[in-house]
């Protein structure tokens, strides 16, 4: 495009009649236009090159067409000068601020870097922050469980004997009958908070042994299944193609297992459904991993919820701790493992725990 506008003027410069001087200055005036476009498209390079084509093709015209009278002419070549000149500066001033927008931009991307960074850094703070009062929660429940230890369980063993020893002398029907089978009920409720709190705060034991998986989930699957049933809950235990086994506590995996059980029986209506199922599979760094999945069709878990539902205390159930799934989580992630929950209001919630294979029977 350059080029071609260099050669339209120069053509237009030399065909027209000398006598016409006003065209003519116009014409090496229009020199310009390419010199200073060349300039800031290309910089200092472009700018020297594009005047110095203007010079080369403009100097034939001062010599041959005007005769070469540096004296008359001199105006003609200072024109000449000035077209390098410009070229030049208008080159140099291009490049110049094309390498300070470079650099701004440098600038700019090391500043956006930099905020990303800082974003990330802020986000790690929030979940120490989080972690630390969910620890300094679980410091406080340990202190209370050993009081609740000591001033509420025995008071409770005796509430519940006497009041037992009391339901002999009345019969079903009889309104003191009812009265006191309510008072066994509460006890007993009571009691099972007690013992979530000392389960919350109680170490996990360091003794671990050779776990089958699909043995611990039929011992739940037994043990939930008269209440599934009083529920009119349907419970399938799907039998997986290998059997895993993990390094662990068989009592504190079952009772995590059964944790997550009841709390999906719970949340399922009548005619629901619950899923029990197994499957290997792998990490990104190829560690063997056991995937267990209880699927069931209830009510499901709002945004809100769901983002809580891990908090020690927290509780959606009138007569709920908020304790089970903290205590859940604590048991899968004291054996290396994690618990996720994906949730659907009105369509069911899906528990995923994920804990390290030691062994896959039947697996190469």
């Amino acid at each position: 495009m350059l080029a071609i506008s260099i050669i339209a003027i120069s053509l237009f410069h030399y065909l027209t009649p000398l006598h016409l001087h006003y065209l003519h200055d116009i014409f090496q005036r229009l020199y310009y236009l390419p010199i200073i476009l060349a300039a800031i498209w290309f910089g200092l390079r472009g700018g020297l090159v594009c005047s110095l084509a203007v010079s080369i093709v403009y100097a034939p015209h001062i010599l041959f067409q005007w005769g070469g009278d540096m004296t008359l002419e001199l105006e003609k070549y200072l024109e000449i000068v000035l077209y390098n000149i410009v070229g030049g500066v208008t080159g140099l001033l291009s490049q110049r601020e094309r390498e300070r927008s470079g650099e701004l931009q440098k600038t700019a991307e090391g500043l956006e870097q930099s905020y990303r960074k800082l974003q990330e850094q802020s986000e790690q703070l929030i979940a120490i922050e989080k972690n630390l009062r969910s620890a300094e929660k679980l410091s406080t429940l340990g202190e209370m469980a050993a009081v609740l230890a000591h001033e509420i369980r025995n008071p409770l063993g005796s509430i519940r004997g006497t009041a037992e020893i009391l339901k002999d002398d009345y019969r079903p029907g009889d309104p003191k009958y009812e009265f006191i089978d309510i008072q066994i009920r509460e006890t007993e409720r009571l009691n099972r908070v007690v013992e979530d709190f000392l389960r919350m705060a109680r170490p996990l034991p360091a003794e671990t042994v050779r776990c089958s998986v699909q043995a611990e989930l039929e011992t739940v699957a037994m043990l939930v299944s008269n209440d599934a049933r009083e529920r009119g809950v349907s419970l399938h235990l799907e039998t997986p193609s290998v059997d895993m086994f993990v390094n662990g506590n068989g009592e504190k995996l079952r009772q995590a297992f059964l944790n997550i059980a009841i709390n999906s029986l719970q949340a399922t209506p009548a005619g629901g459904r619950l899923t029990i199922s197994t499957a290997l599979c792998q990490k990104d760094d190829a560690v063997a991993l056991c995937e267990i999945k209880f699927c069931d069709t209830g009510k499901g878990i709002d945004r809100e919820s769901l983002q809580r539902i891990f908090e020690p205390f927290y509780t959606t159930k009138p007569d709920g701790t908020g304790l089970g799934l903290a205590i859940t989580r604590k048991i899968v992630e004291g054996h290396g493992g994690t618990l996720l929950v994906e949730s659907l209001v009105g369509l069911g919630t899906t528990v995923l725990v994920r804990l390290p294979v030691l062994q896959a029977e039947g697996c190469p």
